[in-house]
């Protein structure tokens, strides 16, 4: 007996078929669910990171979908009287399914471990570059992801894919070659803030660009460094990256000055390395946990040459703790009488008399 071209036992195949696709739509959320709480979720439990856990939160989704979609493909396949052309059908549309979620596993794979780490860095100083540098990861990411599945898909249908990536290719090293600068500055980005040699709001001196200030935005193409009289500066990243760079705020803010004056021979050392070290602990601004040094390090010409170093607790002071620091170190000198010698040279001029000179002459002996 057949009704609609089909057969009893077909309608009885057909209907278990239904019944375990069903079967399959309703069971499997619950048995990836068990399978991820009850058992990865405890191994995950023994570890001290959260990776794992993210794995399991960003798979369970596409993993629900995946063991549904293989229940319902079993279901379809026991179906042997289904027609060729419609089976083929079938089974492309399973294919597609299958990269679909493989492909949703991993962006969300891809989005969640960007928020970890985005939050892991939220109280750490770089937190303002990691904000920079996930977004174009991730959008990266996606983009290469999205580009494999779709290469993928157009090989499965018998779309030829060989000349298309060879058309890229060629493609993309015309662009980098017109964009060659462009790229460079992007590359050095980049590098600048997977390495950090400096961060935003450091003070940092580019020697070989003898440049110098606050560090206001680091971007993929270029940096921006505003400078002690309010100007901007902006400069390519790939010549930040081939010059030496000074940061003054690394490892922290306190620096270490110092200033070189000349007093007179004759003077008592401890004397004046007393009077120093005493005018320059006095100076507000000035660590007190830090020693200051008063140090004898050259006989000039015209002096004993000493060095006095102190430290500050922010490079921001450095110009005006100069000032203090120099004005009390010339009012300590000139209260305990110790004199800053001027340059002296001492020059010994001799004339020859015209009458010796010509009684020589006549000498014996002479020429």
């Amino acid at each position: 007996m057949a009704f609609l071209e089909l057969t009893s036992q077909q309608w009885l195949d057909l209907g278990i078929s239904a019944g375990m696709a069903a079967l399959a739509l309703l069971l499997a959320r619950p048995l990836v669910n068990f399978i991820l709480t009850g058992v990865l979720a405890r191994v995950a439990g023994l570890t001290r990171t959260q990776t794992d856990d993210l794995f399991i939160q960003a798979v369970r989704p596409p993993l629900a979908g995946l063991v549904a979609l293989l229940g319902v493909q079993a279901a379809v396949r026991r179906l042997d009287f289904v027609p060729l052309t419609l089976s083929f059908s079938i089974d492309n549309l399973f294919f597609v399914s299958f990269v679909v979620l493989g492909f949703l596993a991993l962006w969300r794979l891809v989005n969640h471990f960007s928020l970890w780490y985005s939050r892991a860095t939220t109280t750490r100083a770089q937190g303002l570059l990691d904000a920079q540098v996930l977004p174009f990861t991730r959008r990266v990411s996606l983009l290469l992801l999205a580009a494999v599945a779709l290469i993928i898909l157009l090989d499965h249908f018998g779309v030829e894919v060989s000349a298309l990536v060879t058309t890229l290719g060629i493609g993309s090293l015309a662009i980098a070659l017109a964009a060659q600068a462009v790229l460079a500055d992007t590359i050095s980005g980049f590098v600048i803030m997977v390495d950090r040699p400096f961060r935003i709001g450091d003070r940092i001196e580019l020697l070989d660009l003898d440049t110098w200030g606050d560090v206001i935005d680091i971007g993929l193409r270029s940096s921006r460094i505003q400078t002690r009289d309010n100007r901007m500066v902006v400069i390519p990243n790939s010549l930040i990256g081939k010059s030496l760079i000074v940061n003054h705020s690394y490892p922290d803010a306190s620096y270490r000055l110092q200033t070189d004056i000349g007093v007179a021979y004759g003077s008592d050392l401890e004397r004046v390395r007393q009077t120093l070290i005493e005018a320059v602990q006095a100076v507000e601004g000035v660590m007190p946990e830090h020693p200051v040094q008063a140090l004898l390090l050259a006989f000039g010409e015209s002096s004993l040459d000493f060095r006095v170093r102190w430290w500050v607790k922010h490079f921001i002071d450095t110009r005006i703790l100069y000032d203090r620091v120099n004005t009390a170190i010339y009012n300590a000198l000139q209260r305990e009488g110790i004199s800053i010698p001027f340059p002296q040279r001492v020059v010994h001029h001799w004339r020859e008399d015209a009458d010796d000179a010509g009684a020589g002459k006549g000498a014996p002996g002479g020429g």
